[in-house]
């Protein structure tokens, strides 16, 4: 049983300071949140370039009172490069027997309750700004053993299974999977007699609804929990204009285009109609979906996370959903209804 509302850590380190990170743990706690979700690779960006720094957060968090471990469902991911090493990334048995080793220790706990897939694995990242080795600019030294590029299923869920029996993770995710790599994941781990993912992390809010297509439907139709990340589109669903008004403008507000500029203008007067704000309307239109097990706050101080608890109280009828239809379209529905006969 988890929260509704997951606190996500990825701002933890990188654009929150340790010290108020900790008390940002420790007040979710208080309001009930009983589920935080990491990934080895936060701590990259904003500056630090410091993989696994969230997690090295979350680790001194729980060493301050270990009964908080109990207390918490703990989630992290596999998938991202973590150095420039050639096996340092991907979905290889290699990795992430090694990534779970390395997860574990930063957080000092001998198990991960969910254990997620980052990305289905298309083959090992490698970004440009990777040089391994004796290679020189532009030529790949490295070729995997396996005949494909990508890591098969077989050998993923052997890795997985092999976490499991060592008691090391309870239950594995998958985190922005299409409909189709759901059902392959599902379909692979039931022939090898595996409980397979238990979930999924998605994008999805409001602006963003292409999940509602087939990863939802596949959600649905094997049993999976949809995670939704980025609940309020970047700050887009968050009254952008309110604050542009009061001369808070945002980067967000700046790139908006005319017609999207008209579209959230529907959008805040609406919430301001029903006299809520809009980050309580966009959370509670999450949460009233059967499939969103919970949505992923990611705040940055406090007082964002305490902002959010009034969308567990709000109730959106068929009319305020049929407006927000309106205002924000969706694809039409699931596949193969939102585009054919």
């Amino acid at each position: 049983m988890v929260s509704r509302f997951c606190l996500g850590t990825a701002n933890l380190g990188p654009f929150t300071p340790a010290a108020e990170s900790l008390e940002i743990m420790s007040h979710a706690l208080d309001m009930g949140i009983n589920f935080f979700d990491t990934a080895d690779i936060y701590g990259w960006w904003g500056g630090r370039e410091q993989p696994g720094l969230s997690e090295e957060i979350i680790g001194r968090w729980l060493a301050q009172d270990k009964s908080r471990r109990r207390q918490i469902v703990l989630a992290s991911k596999v998938y991202f490069p973590m150095s420039d090493e050639v096996n340092d990334r991907g979905l290889s048995a290699y990795h992430i027997r090694q990534a779970c080793e390395d997860s574990l220790r930063r957080m000092g706990t001998d198990h991960i309750d969910l254990y997620q897939m980052h990305h289905v694995d298309r083959g090992a990242p490698q970004p440009a700004e990777y040089e391994w080795g004796m290679a020189k600019p532009g030529v790949d030294l490295y070729r995997p053993a396996h005949r494909r590029a990508d890591t098969p299923w077989e050998e993923i869920w052997q890795a997985m299974e092999l976490l499991v029996q060592q008691g090391k993770v309870l239950y594995v995710g998958s985190s922005n999977f299409a409909g189709w790599n759901i059902a392959q994941a599902c379909e692979r781990a039931a022939a090898r007699h595996f409980l397979g993912p238990v979930s999924d992390q998605s994008l999805y809010n409001l602006n963003k609804r292409t999940v509602e297509l087939e990863v939802i439907p596949a959600c649905r139709e094997y049993g999976l929990g949809l995670l939704a990340y980025m609940p309020l589109d970047g700050g887009l669903l968050a009254g952008v204009l309110k604050k542009a008004a009061e001369g808070r403008r945002t980067p967000v507000y700046d790139d908006l285009k005319p017609q999207m500029k008209a579209r959230v203008d529907a959008w805040e007067s609406f919430c301001r109609d029903l006299g809520e704000s809009p980050v309580h309307v966009a959370t509670a239109w999450l949460l009233k979906n059967p499939v969103v097990a919970a949505t992923i706050l990611g705040p940055r101080s406090r007082e964002q996370l305490a902002d959010n608890t009034r969308a567990l109280e709000l109730e959106l009828d068929d009319a305020a959903m049929a407006r927000l239809d309106e205002i924000w379209p969706g694809p039409g529905g699931q596949a193969p209804d939102a585009y054919a006969w």
